[in-house]
């Protein structure tokens, strides 16, 4: 019935139509829910039965572990500090709602963390999509083409590497900026050298600072005075070195595995490298992921470490300290590599060009942790700089192939 619906309306939306200015809202509903009309009926030259919008499915479902831990996670953090007397509920909707379905603050209960951490993300996750998807609306009926499918992993992205605590009007203002400024007004979806989440994300970052950094915004509860939901990230770089030296778990309070797993104060959707690891193995089967990508980031990040790590004796720099198997559990950098320096558009195209490109942005984050203590977290400007620097790379690796070529032939 609704399929009838549909094509009964069609005529209104096309060229000669009453409204066909607003087209693009049409197509993006059809074929949202239906399969497209107008498809290849002979030969044509494609590589593999997958599409864009089926592609844009396929990342939203590797992001699924993630959006599900941020729900736990981010009502695990809020109900520990408040059964530990140190925070105490927020007078808000989210707890009215809370009693209103019979659920309380057990951090040990997975449905009231759940629950809680739900009531935080889902209004994050809803402006996100209703304010981006109103610039790719109006794009998309000013140009007069069809809604890409491209937003539907900007808005996944952009509420998990986001603090629970953040103003919904900053990410309206967030993601508006990311979706117009980092990607339309460069053409829109396949066009944009900059990912428009992280886009979004940096942005925020520099012009308010104050809602998206610091020790306080990162547990959805309200403190008491000297409450600090400090980072592993942030802890140790607000740690002043001592003799005899502490333990990392001593410095940041968590062990290795709490890290691991991902039950630690930091973005809602991005502390779990468990939960980026299924997103992971979602890309690297249906080959949506670049494994060359994903390997030099880690090899890059290995390699920087390292190199700290082992001439860190005699510094009074503490994020020297860090051993590379810290390294790669804390902060977004298991997020960034599996779901953001992997973004087809704005990484590197050629094969070499892939594993340079990945290993610039390991050598880059490790480098902006430790040089730029102010900066504990360095994954997203890395993989920004690896954006700018993406398309030099690949110039110079193909220009090294000719090179290569033209020797061969002319021998």
């Amino acid at each position: 019935m609704l399929k009838k619906l549909l094509d009964r309306c069609q005529p209104l939306f096309e060229k000669g139509g009453r409204f066909a200015r607003f087209y693009p809202l049409y197509e993006a509903s059809d074929t949202f829910l239906y399969t497209p009309s107008d498809v290849t009926r002979s030969a044509s030259h494609v590589r593999d039965g997958i599409d864009l919008k089926r592609m844009m499915i396929l990342v939203v479902l590797a992001l699924t572990p993630c959006m599900f831990f941020a729900f736990d996670n981010t009502g695990y953090q809020a109900n520990l500090a408040i059964s530990q007397s140190i925070a105490e509920p927020l007078p808000s909707w989210q707890e009215t709602a809370l009693r209103w379905i019979g659920r309380g603050h057990n951090p040990q209960s997975f449905w009231d963390n759940f629950l809680l951490g739900g009531l935080y993300f889902l209004p994050v996750y809803f402006v996100t999509v209703v304010v981006g998807g109103f610039w790719e609306a109006v794009f998309a009926i000013v140009r007069k083409h069809e809604i890409n499918e491209g937003f539907l992993v900007t808005s996944a992205l952009f509420p998990l590497i986001l603090p629970p605590t953040i103003p919904l009007w900053q990410v309206a203002l967030g993601i508006s900026f990311g979706v117009v400024i980092g990607k339309e007004i460069f053409g829109g979806t396949g066009k944009n050298f900059l990912n428009p989440a992280l886009t979004a994300r940096a942005f925020l970052y520099f012009a308010y600072p104050v809602q998206i950094t610091g020790t306080k915004v990162w547990i959805a509860a309200e403190g008491a005075d000297g409450f600090s939901g400090a980072t592993p990230l942030g802890a140790m770089a607000d740690m002043g070195i001592e003799m005899p030296q502490p333990s990392i778990e001593a410095i940041t309070g968590h062990s290795w595995w709490e890290c691991f797993i991902g039950y630690i104060p930091g973005s809602m959707g991005e502390t779990s490298v468990i939960a980026c690891l299924l997103g992971a193995a979602v890309l690297l089967v249906t080959g949506i992921g670049s494994w060359r990508i994903m390997a030099g980031v880690v090899v890059g990040a290995t390699a920087t470490s390292c190199l700290f790590w082992l001439t860190s004796a005699g510094s009074d720099n503490p994020m020297m300290f860090l051993p590379p198997w810290w390294q790669l559990v804390i902060g977004g950098f298991a997020f960034g590599t599996v779901f953001m320096a992997t973004d087809p558009v704005s990484a590197a195209m050629t094969k070499a060009g892939k594993w340079w490109y990945g290993s610039l942005i390991g050598l880059m984050t490790i480098l902006i942790r430790v040089v730029n203590p102010a900066y504990p977290e360095g994954i997203m400007l890395a993989i920004l700089f690896g954006n700018v620097l993406a398309p030099l790379i690949d110039y110079f690796v193909i220009r090294i192939n000719i090179k290569r070529r033209r020797a061969r032939y002319e021998a």
